[in-house]
């Protein structure tokens, strides 16, 4: 394209927003000067229900609730005053919490200050606060951060392993709505062994954020957990960082909470606006709409140019791929939607996949993520009249030239920092623009049957694992076959699971079960001793 063209549509296309610093540019992303008014129709419909949804309409029919995460910056919006007082009350209940933890009022039974915290947590449990402790920690923080965001032994062990003695001055946050996720729930009674191998309970040491009379909640009470923090069933994981889920381990880290509610409340005011071109959110998903097809037929490649928004792309890949990632659409038509998202950081990304992006298969659109604020503090120069930062930039900027003179479209956001308001800003900004992009492809954002049959199949597994080891101890000494196996617990199409649980269970010490090799992998005996 001519340079001066250039020019005008970035000119055209530029979203600028001086008070917040913030700007959004969609000029390269490849679609007519028009687009917004052949939109029009579809964003008019998508604005209103955007309105309905946060005036409390039902989202989620499979649970018959609300979504207002919203609301969490903006109580007084909520459709219920009493949803708005619980709201401020909570955000109140944190604060104290944070102080009196920081100032020694609330301490562990055998040292004088909590030093380390460690969210229990999955999804959009574990993400959110992931994030903003990677993105806004420093080496001055009250607390330190950790997390166990897996049901791997060994991932645990890690964590632990880390926190060796300070165990002790450890603060758990056990996160989990109905308190009966399978992670968290065995996260947790990790935590609670770790703490008994040094002589101590985990409850004095621990905190819950759950819906209350959930699993979790009476669990808290009776073993005796320092404070118990409500969810509602009207925020879903993935929208929850402003929640108890994120402000918790946020201000016990030392993080400004309410500047991320004040960043994210911002943004949400921008976004309400029933004009494209004056709606940053509408402008990002027109983008994603046109690069993709309405069909998600590109990936959504994040670039942030800052190590401290490395996680951003993992926590927007819940958000966007969670949400979109629909079998079936509002009127129950097959469509298959969704957007891939992934991404590292700028200027590692150089010297890993942007070969790709620049000379490969042309599947992607990029966003970039450029970060105005070098440092604190003033930069030494690396080469006459140029520092480390002005390298970052040009690099961003070379990169971003490279992929669109070979035909590969982008999208740039620009902040002015990784501060607390920033991050609640773009949090709150991809909250918005995932929901209109719903709106515009006729999907639900806001339910995720996929996730509860993921859920239902592992303890269907988990079940005829538990069948496996009583029909080995009932076939005695001589053991059984793999097919021998599946023939008498009439599971005869399901073999292949057999056979991995078996190989399994034969891996691990505490099953007590071995295997005499056959001729082939399909021919071993297994017998439990």
């Amino acid at each position: 394209m001519d340079p001066r063209a250039l020019w005008d549509r970035y000119r055209a296309w530029l979203y600028d927003e001086p008070s917040l610093g913030f700007r959004l540019d969609v000029s390269r992303i490849d679609m007519p000067d028009d687009q917004d008014r052949v939109m029009a129709a579809d964003f008019a419909r998508a604005f209103a229900a955007m309105a309905e949804l946060e005036r409390g309409a039902i989202a989620n029919p499979d649970e018959q609730r609300m979504v207002g995460h919203y609301w969490l910056r903006a109580p007084e919006l909520a459709p219920d005053p009493l949803i708005g007082e619980a709201i401020r009350a909570t955000l109140e209940k944190i604060l104290r919490f944070a102080a009196a933890v920081h100032g020694g009022e609330i301490r562990p039974p055998s040292a004088d200050r909590f030093t380390e915290m460690l969210v229990v947590g999955i999804g959009g449990s574990a993400l959110g606060p992931q994030l903003v402790a990677d993105a806004l920690g420093t080496d001055r923080d009250p607390m330190r951060f950790h997390a166990l965001d897996n049901t791997d032994p060994d991932g645990m062990d890690r964590v632990f392993g880390r926190l060796g003695v300070r165990l002790a001055t450890t603060l758990v946050l056990v996160v989990s709505k109905s308190g009966g996720t399978p992670e968290t729930r065995n996260g947790m009674l990790e935590a609670e062994a770790a703490y008994r191998r040094l002589g101590l309970a985990l409850g004095p040491h621990a905190v819950a954020v759950t819906q209350e009379g959930s699993a979790l909640d009476r669990h808290a009470r009776e073993a005796g957990f320092l404070e118990r923090f409500p969810m509602w069933d009207f925020v879903g994981g993935r929208t929850s960082e402003m929640s108890a889920v994120g402000l918790l381990p946020a201000a016990l880290q030392g993080i400004d909470v309410r500047a991320m509610l004040a960043g994210a409340a911002q943004m949400d005011a921008l976004t309400r606006v029933p004009d494209v071109r004056r709606n940053p959110a509408a402008l990002l998903a027109m983008a994603w709409h046109v690069a993709g097809g309405g069909r998600g037929a590109r990936d959504m490649v994040i670039l942030p140019y800052k190590d401290r928004l490395l996680l951003f792309s993992r926590y927007l890949q819940q958000l966007v791929m969670e949400s979109l990632g629909k079998e079936r659409d509002l009127a129950g038509n097959l469509v298959h939607q969704g957007i891939a998202v992934y991404g590292n950081k700028g200027s590692t990304d150089q010297h890993a996949y942007v070969q790709q992006l620049r000379d490969g298969v042309p599947n992607f659109f990029a966003t970039f993520v450029a970060v105005a604020k070098d440092r604190e503090g003033p930069s030494p120069e690396v080469e006459p009249g140029v520092t480390s930062g002005d390298y970052l930039a040009g690099l961003l900027l070379g990169t971003r030239r490279a992929l669109y003179e070979n035909g590969r479209g982008s999208i740039t956001i620009t902040i002015p920092d990784v501060g607390p308001g920033t991050l609640g800003q773009l949090i709150a900004l991809y909250e918005r623009a995932v929901g209109l992009y719903a709106s515009l492809v006729g999907i639900n954002a806001y339910h995720q049957p996929g996730v509860e049959a993921g859920k239902k199949a592992a303890a269907s597994v988990l079940a005829l694992q538990r069948r496996i080891v009583e029909a080995l101890a009932a076939h005695g000494e001589r053991g059984a076959t793999c097919a021998e196996l599946a023939g008498g617990l009439s599971a005869l199409d399901d073999e292949e699971t057999i056979f991995a649980i078996l190989e399994r269970l034969c891996a691990s010490p505490r099953g007590g079960i071995v295997k005499k090799p056959g001729a082939g992998p399909f021919d071993a005996r297994y017998r439990k001793t």
